[in-house]
This record gives structure tokens, sequence and C-alpha cells, in this order.
């Protein structure tokens, strides 16, 4: 009499279902990457680097038509500048509503920022995971991330079809249009739904994956996605002053 051995279920590259369980069943689309073998991440960050694509591509067509729309304004002294320096500005100004500016630059930084920051928060997430007593591994930690990063496609998705609905880029994303400027402002224009749907299911990720104490998930995610939402907000109120 010989045992019968039932083979492990085959970890699929591409999951694109799981996209859908894992906004209205966490839990379960969480659970089976506690045994995952391999990464299973490559699903929600080529759709993030598609929703990413599809705002910067969105975006720059805004800023082409606004530019197209009408004439480009002149320096108050224009009249007393040299024609070498009229023509200097001219071919600025056409370089700043080319291809280049308003497009490709824009999409390289979106994609330098999604993919850098997935790997740098995936290892905090896991130091702070195993400080806590979590049982997971760098794979576990870059897979919960990036499955909890879902909720942001669906943002992106909602800001280019605002954009085209309404012909104009959003001036002020998140809450940031409570303030003005500063330091506040750039803090709250990451502040959204999506920001706390994001933080939620980081928490109820390395729950079930590293084993943890929900509540334990939870505050050590929201710890981690403040301190680097205020390092961000600092960063960036800096460079605006600096501007």
């Amino acid at each position: 009499m010989t045992d019968t051995v039932t083979p492990e279920p085959k970890t699929r590259r591409f999951d694109f279902p799981r996209l859908l369980s894992v906004l209205i069943r966490p839990s379960e689309a969480f659970s089976p990457m506690s045994s995952d073998k391999q990464g299973t991440w490559l699903t929600p960050m080529l759709a993030l680097t598609l929703s990413a694509i599809l705002v910067a591509l969105v975006s720059g067509y805004i800023k082409t038509q606004a530019a197209l729309g009408g004439p480009a304004e002149l320096p108050p002294d224009w009249e007393f500048w040299t024609p070498e320096m009229q023509q200097s500005f001219l071919d600025a100004q056409q370089t700043a509503q080319g291809p280049v500016v308003n497009y490709v630059l824009p999409i390289l930084g979106a994609l330098v920022v999604l993919w850098l920051g997935w790997v740098v928060f995936s290892g905090i997430m896991r130091l702070v995971s195993t400080l806590l007593g979590g049982r997971g591994s760098m794979q576990s930690a870059l897979n919960v991330v990036g499955w909890a990063s879902v909720p942001f496609i669906l943002r992106d998705v909602l800001r280019a079809l605002f954009m085209l609905a309404t012909s104009h880029a959003i001036a002020s994303p998140g809450l940031s249009g409570f303030v003005e400027t500063g330091f506040l402002s750039h803090f709250l224009a990451r502040t959204d739904i999506f920001f706390v749907w994001n933080i939620v299911l980081l928490g109820i990720g390395f729950a079930v994956v590293d084993g943890l104490p929900k509540g334990k998930a939870l505050v050590g995610a929201l710890a981690v996605v403040i301190l680097l939402a205020v390092l961000q907000s600092g960063i960036g109120a800096v460079i605006s002053s600096f501007g």
C-alpha cells in the first residue's frame, strides 16, 4: 500500500484575480503567501507600473494642451532683451513643452520612485516585523508590500479619469487643499482614503504572513508609513522653499 502524495499548488507568476480579492477579502488573499516559495509581487508591481504610466501620460497630455491653448507668457522686460536672449527664452519654452519634459521624464521619475520605494519600504517593514517577533522573510515582505499597494492602482485610475474629465491637472491632491504651503501641505497631499487603506492592508498582510498579532502588525505598519511620509514631506517642503 502506497501513500498518495498531493502536490502543492503551483504559484502562478501572474495572478490578476488576486488584485480584486486583496481589496474585498484581504485575509484570504494574503493567506497563501505564507507558504509561497517564490515572489508573487510581479502582478501588483506590474499593475502599479501601468497605472503610474497612465497618470504621467494623462498629466503630460493636459500640460501639452494647456501650452497649445494660448501664447507663451513673456517676461515684463522682454522688449529690452537682446535678440540672442529672446531666442534662448523661446527655445527653452519650446523644450519645456516637448515630449521629453512632459512625458519621458515624468514617467521615468514615477517608475524610479515606485520601484525603489517598494524595495526600501519592504526592507524597513521586514526589519520592523522581525523586531516585533515576525517570522517572515525579505521575500514575503516584498510580496506583502506589493499586494498591499493595490489601492493605489485605483487612486491612479481615478486621478487619470478626473484629469481627462476636467481637462486640468490635480492642483491639491489628498487633503492638501486645506493648507496652501509648507510641511503640512506636503503631508496632507499624501493623505487620503487610499493611504489609510494601504496601512490597513499592510497590517493584515504582515499579521497573516509573518504570524504577528493583528494589533501589533497594524501599529508597526502605521509607524513606518507615517515616519516615511513625514520624511518625504519634510524633503518636499525644503525643496519647495528653495524653488
